[in-house]
């Protein structure tokens, strides 16, 4: 959570380019025939644009909704969201697999040990990104999110000693530049809100660089010898929902949850569940939307799917801005479009 970048993250992690269908190039089996391919390129570029749509209506709103929510409603336990939201993923994908509609690894105490410092981080990405969401606007959420961005660069070529091109760093720049910019024109600036988006900066990036570490490994040690999407969302859900009970107490949100008249309103629990919905719907679409057009794509459509979030952020919560805030704010959602194209043709 900002969420969209945090659950699509699966999918980025569990798709197998070797299931990959060239939408792009337009390539199909040769052996087929003309009516047919017709046909099959109609369906795959279908398939491809209700992919996309899906993926992009999920994503801005489970963000604009987590706003609503955090702001709104102006309900004062982060964690608490987390841990519901969460617990609705888990029953959801538990429900679905008994079902056999997907298939899921088993969760062992290998996997789980295996699993358990990736969580870890991962827990503590999501309650910083829901911290940050209530003191800050969602467009510059979007575009302070470019500087996990930079972290992540910075450290694939330390661990990993993975070098990129001069058009990544110069979009890694511009998007440095953006955000300092951003937060300086900031007619809402809250420095609690920048400080907690700065840790979730950290923590999204550390999160990226374990998993890969993580991933082989875990792979070892789960039955088939795999770990499918499904499995990643059903592990990561279910060994975060004792840290966040646990953290509930830390932060002290018991209090505040026993005095709200908040969770009287049935209301109030629909959004949150709406809310679980959008976080699944996220990691679902994203799976979908990788394996009918690519990696690539994904990131582009990514990439662009931040303009209109930020500016329905905007116009939706009634954001206070000036012609240099919002100048800023388009001139990072642009580094974010030109760091997309940087990585594409780097891959290729």
């Amino acid at each position: 959570m900002i969420l969209l970048d945090h659950r699509s993250s699966y999918g980025m992690k569990a798709f197998n380019s070797n299931d990959e269908i060239d939408v792009e190039s337009g390539k199909l089996e040769e052996n087929r025939g003309i009516p047919l391919r017709s046909k099959n390129v109609n369906t795959i570029q279908n398939q491809a644009l209700l992919s996309g749509f899906a993926y992009c209506i999920s994503s801005c709103s489970m963000i604009l909704v987590n706003k609503f929510v955090l702001s709104s409603y102006d309900f004062n336990a982060g964690i608490s969201l987390m841990l519901y939201q969460n617990f609705v993923a888990v029953i959801i994908v538990s429900i679905l697999s008994f079902l056999g509609i997907i298939t899921t690894e088993p969760l062992t105490w290998r996997l789980i040990k295996v699993w358990l410092p990736v969580n870890v981080i991962f827990v503590g990405m999501l309650i910083t990104s829901m911290f940050s969401l209530k003191y800050i606007n969602v467009a510059m959420v979007t575009v302070l999110k470019n500087v996990t961005n930079v972290m992540t660069a910075v450290g694939e070529m330390y661990l990993f000693n993975k070098h990129h091109d001069n058009r990544v760093w110069t979009a890694l720049f511009l998007m440095i530049i953006s955000a300092i910019s951003g937060g300086i024109t900031d007619l809402s600036f809250h420095a609690i809100g920048y400080a907690w988006q700065f840790i979730n900066c950290l923590l999204t990036a550390s999160y990226s660089l374990t998993l890969r570490r993580v991933m082989d490994t875990a792979k070892q040690v789960t039955i088939s010898g795999d770990l499918n999407e499904f499995s990643m969302v059903l592990l990561n859900n279910t060994l975060s929902l004792p840290l966040g009970i646990l953290l509930i107490f830390v932060f002290n949100e018991v209090e505040y949850l026993s005095t709200t008249p908040l969770l009287r309103l049935p209301t109030f629990w629909l959004v949150l569940t709406l809310s679980g919905f959008l976080g699944l719907a996220i990691s679902f679409t994203s799976m979908w939307f990788l394996h009918q057009t690519g990696a690539t794509t994904y990131s582009l459509v990514g990439s662009l799917n931040k303009i209109p979030l930020s500016v329905a952020g905007i116009l939706l919560f009634k954001v206070q801005t000036n012609l240099e805030n919002s100048a800023s704010i388009f001139f990072g959602l642009l580094a974010g479009v030109f760091f997309a194209r940087a990585k594409m043709r780097e891959r290729s």
